[in-house]
């Protein structure tokens, strides 16, 4: 028995999961998604939206991946990964109340590990997604696409941004430039123009990544993050502090670029929080600064590199940071004429954007569609994206 790929090309009606982790590194975000059409005429419908924790042990390992960085380590992990993926995507199914013999496609993301673009100047330019797609295949049966950012970076590219392709499906509007930003653990921004071709996107800084270190170091793993902001709320932001971490020269540096865990990552939340040890900062008054970070890197990105170029209309927020009031309302008091919303008011729920991005990237890759914008990365030209791991016949 064969796969019948040709009719999966052909058929116009998809149901496809979109699988997504991001630098937090706490689980695994599935959505099950309608897809109509191809290209810039796709229909999206999000069917069911789930978000799925890690195993103890596997988020352990990964916390835990840059110390103990074996080839055993990772390789281990690239399997584990893949089954956490995997019993992610037939948890998204079932919630659904669908087969999975009704659905068609699984889109991986996967969980990124080591990431070094072209614009870092460090040797040679590279991306590591793990969560092997072959595993994910196997387990659901489902065709599954995975590895969507090697080819960017093969092309010349910075990899990332990729969910701006997605940004101007949901968001493009004739007579219409509007922002899309997204804080996740990293914070990107798209300016989404009438045409995709003028549109850019870059990473503005660290979105959620500081924050959610300092707090897991300060609280030995047992929070994630700063529920509702409320210890920034109780503190008082360190000018001193706050100027010299805005003096970090990524923040300067023109698009196309892109940030990570290692900018933004383990390395400097032990730095700022030795703060803390030191008794130099309280634990308050560090999240204070730190979400004032956050807030003065998005501001001033737009100040610098999208005002002097576009009369924006509106900002449309997505991620987790969304769910963070204190860092919302700190935007927002920052960008009074500008009208302010989120995803959901799109209909696609905030904390599920970018799961639903890779599900459309899939199904333009078994198009035969490209989706990078080398204007966004950097990247040579167009090209497509991601790689195909047949499902069971």
């Amino acid at each position: 028995m064969t796969v019948d790929l040709k009719s999966l090309i052909d058929k116009n009606d998809k149901l496809v999961v979109g699988l997504m982790s991001g630098t937090s590194k706490d689980g695994v975000d599935a959505a099950l998604v309608k897809l109509s059409g191809k290209g810039l005429n796709t229909d999206i419908e999000l069917v069911k939206f789930i978000c799925v924790e890690y195993e103890a042990d596997v988020r352990s390992r990964l916390d835990n991946l840059a110390s103990k960085c074996s080839l055993k380590e990772i390789s281990e992990l690239n399997f584990l990964i893949g089954n956490e993926f995997a019993k992610a995507a037939l948890e998204v199914i079932d919630k659904a109340g669908v087969s999975p013999l009704d659905v068609n496609l699984i889109a991986s993301h996967g969980q990124t590990v080591f990431h070094n673009p072209p614009s870092y100047k460090d040797g040679t330019p590279c991306t590591l997604q793990i969560g092997e797609i072959d595993v994910i295949a196997e387990k659901t049966g489902i065709t599954t696409v995975g590895d969507f950012r090697t080819r960017d970076i093969a092309a010349g590219g910075e990899a990332a941004p990729l969910v701006p392709y997605l940004d101007y499906l949901l968001f493009g509007k004739k007579g219409t430039v509007s922002i899309a930003q997204n804080i996740g653990g990293i914070a990107n921004a798209t300016v989404v123009t009438e045409n995709i071709d003028d549109l850019i996107a870059f990473d503005t800084g660290p979105g959620n990544m500081l924050m959610d270190g300092v707090v897991k170091l300060a609280t030995g793993g047992k929070e994630k993050y700063d529920k509702d902001g409320q210890l920034a709320l109780a503190g008082e932001v360190n000018k001193e502090l706050l100027d010299k971490l805005l003096s970090d020269p990524y923040y300067r540096k023109p698009p196309p670029k892109s940030a990570g865990e290692e900018l933004f990552g383990q390395e400097m939340s032990a730095t700022l929080y030795s703060y803390i040890e030191n008794e130099m900062l309280s634990l308050q008054d560090l999240m204070a600064t730190l979400l004032m970070l956050t807030v003065e890197s998005i501001v001033s990105s737009y100040q610098n590199f999208i005002f002097p170029n576009w009369d924006i209309d509106e900002v449309i927020f997505s991620g987790g940071g969304c769910h963070n009031p204190q860092l919302m309302e700190r935007i927002k008091a920052k960008l009074p004429a500008l009208k302010c919303t989120t995803s959901d008011d799109y209909g696609i729920p905030a904390d599920a954007k970018e799961a639903v991005a890779f599900a459309v990237l899939a199904n333009e890759l078994i198009s035969g569609n490209t989706t990078n914008l080398p204007r966004v990365t950097g990247a040579q030209r167009r090209v497509p994206m991601g790689k195909i791991a047949l499902g069971r016949p």
